[in-house]
């Protein structure tokens, strides 16, 4: 029989620095060599149990760099629950405090807030919950000695507020990262547009942001470097597109010289039901919609031709767009868009 895995009960579904396990004597440098802990960057381990997501690299991060560093910008919005905002290999981004520089490291962006106390109130407290796919199994106990929540209020409303002096083997509470209206700001100044317009569209459609809240951070921050580039990223965003190729095909029409759809249009056919394409130009009654991989399911196709046999019976002309065509034929997409614009009045 295979050796029963060596977990001590302080480390169980945790990520910890290796080095300092080692100093307490909970683990051995052969015991970080077994099954039962993955490596994640230099002297940082975690239980191999753990899922590989973002959560997982971001907590890592976080264990290398100094006190008082923040997850923010796409990594935040992931922590947030934009799950395709990043994976466990995309870069992790961190924010420290003006004053505290850090040397760089693989796979990990160092950002650095303004010296303006104004970011005092954009961070998540830590106690908040933490995602769950980082957690134990339902009906599993945490181990003694795992996260805890902050020793007073004051701790948690201070964005860079210093844990207890004393060396840190693993990270009190889940990862302390920006709100999601500070996050989308960062995303909006740090991502290429397209990308950072589909990770917002995310956070607005999951509730976690709404407009005003993007137009008071745009407000306070129109005067730092990269103010113009978010409010001009927010205003190409729509919390209505239901998946992050919807809003990268919406903006990347736009950018194309197309008149900007609109997404989740209501369209009432001749049964009395309302349909709703992802895109659509209700002046010109042209409509696009994005046929995602399950769409090839025999009864989504079905479901699909039928609603498209409506949409024309109710005077649409509605063209639809793979994921394929989108990666690999867009100019020529473009030119069938247009064309089809331009048949029902457009003029360019």
């Amino acid at each position: 029989m295979p050796p029963h895995p060596h977990r001590p009960p302080e480390l169980a579904w945790q990520v910890f620095r290796g080095s300092e396990a080692i100093r307490r004597g909970l683990l051995s440098r052969h015991h970080l060599r077994g099954a039962s802990w993955i490596r994640l960057r230099q002297d940082v381990y975690a239980d191999a149990r753990l899922d590989r997501d973002h959560a997982l690299a971001c907590r890592a991060a976080l264990l290398r760099m100094p006190r008082g560093a923040a997850i923010a910008g796409p990594s935040a919005a992931y922590l947030h629950g934009v799950e395709h905002a990043a994976d466990f290999t995309d870069d992790v981004h961190v924010l420290l405090p003006a004053t505290v520089r850090a040397d760089s490291q693989p796979g990990v962006r160092v950002h650095h807030a303004p010296m303006s106390s104004t970011r005092s109130g954009l961070l998540v407290p830590v106690g908040s919950a933490a995602p769950a796919r980082t957690s134990p199994p339902v009906g599993t106990s945490p181990p003694a000695g795992g996260p805890a929540e902050p020793q007073n209020a004051a701790a948690a409303s201070n964005p860079f507020a210093e844990s207890s002096p004393g060396a840190v083997m693993i990270l009190p509470g889940p990862p302390r990262r920006t709100e999601p209206a500070a996050c989308a700001w960062e995303t909006a100044v740090w991502a290429d547009p397209v990308e950072a317009v589909g990770i917002i569209d995310g956070l607005l459609r999951t509730g976690s942001v709404n407009r005003s809240a993007l137009a008071s951070e745009a407000a306070r921050n129109a005067c730092r470097p990269g103010g113009r580039r978010a409010a001009w990223v927010f205003g190409l965003t729509d919390g209505l597109a239901q998946s992050p190729p919807e809003s990268h095909l919406r903006v990347r029409l736009v950018f194309a010289g197309l008149p900007r759809p609109v997404a989740q249009h209501p369209v009432r056919v001749s049964t009395g039901l309302i349909l709703h394409p992802d895109l659509a130009w209700p002046e010109f009654r042209v409509a696009v919609e994005y046929d995602g991989q399950w769409h090839s399911d025999a009864e989504r196709m079905h479901l699909d031709r039928r609603r498209l046999n409506q949409l024309v019976e109710a005077g649409w002309l509605v063209l639809h767009v793979t994921g394929r065509r989108l990666r690999k034929e867009f100019p020529a997409l473009v030119r069938e868009i247009r064309a089809a614009l331009v048949a029902r009045g457009w003029h360019p």
